[in-house]
């Protein structure tokens, strides 16, 4: 049995995200040989091409951590129908200098949940826009446009009864995914 090392990446930093929320609770539904690993992206200094000759030791962590890892797991809140920027400025830490990005090859899927009733559907579009220039290979369908209701999460911060099985669903989805894209070193 093969081990999938799973990069975590939430663009909120709220304390409270509802993304960070559903982060945790969806990487419940993984079977066993999957692990996930929430990579830290808020400590990240704003990107200056001028830096890319001596990346700071955050950028390095980021990028090591990515590279290390076998797939990707995007989710993303909606800031002025778009990708918050701290989630743009981790990307464009890990693509670069230009040839030298870590995102390349390793399958990934978005997803988004917010109090909208849209649901990220547009940060999702621009992110999917953004990960496709950068070669990962996305989990189109089916698609997570989540709306944060009563009863999402339970008292325990799982996934609610009246949504589990669609999300287990989707769990299934990004597992076969990941393991018909995955390149194991």
């Amino acid at each position: 049995m093969s081990q999938y090392q799973v990069a975590v990446i939430v663009g909120s930093l709220r304390k409270d995200s509802f993304n960070r929320k559903l982060a945790d609770a969806i990487i419940k539904l993984a079977p066993p040989e999957f692990s996930f690993k929430h990579i830290e992206i808020g400590d990240l200094p704003l990107y200056n091409q001028d830096d890319d000759g001596a990346q700071s030791e955050q950028v390095l962590r980021l990028k090591t951590e990515i590279a290390d890892s076998q797939a990707l797991l995007f989710l993303t809140p909606e800031y002025n129908r778009s990708v918050p920027g701290v989630l743009k400025n981790a990307i464009d830490h890990a693509s670069r200098p230009y040839g030298q990005s870590v995102w390349g090859g390793k399958p990934g899927a978005v997803l988004g949940v917010s109090v909208g009733a849209i649901g990220t559907a547009l940060a999702q579009q621009h992110l999917r826009n953004i990960l496709a220039y950068l070669d990962v290979p996305l989990l189109n369908q089916p698609e997570m446009f989540i709306q944060a209701k009563d009863g999402l999460f339970d008292e325990h911060g799982n996934i609610g009864e009246a949504s589990l099985g669609f999300f287990q669903g989707w769990m299934q989805h990004y597992v076969n995914w990941v393991k018909k894209h995955a390149i194991h070193a």
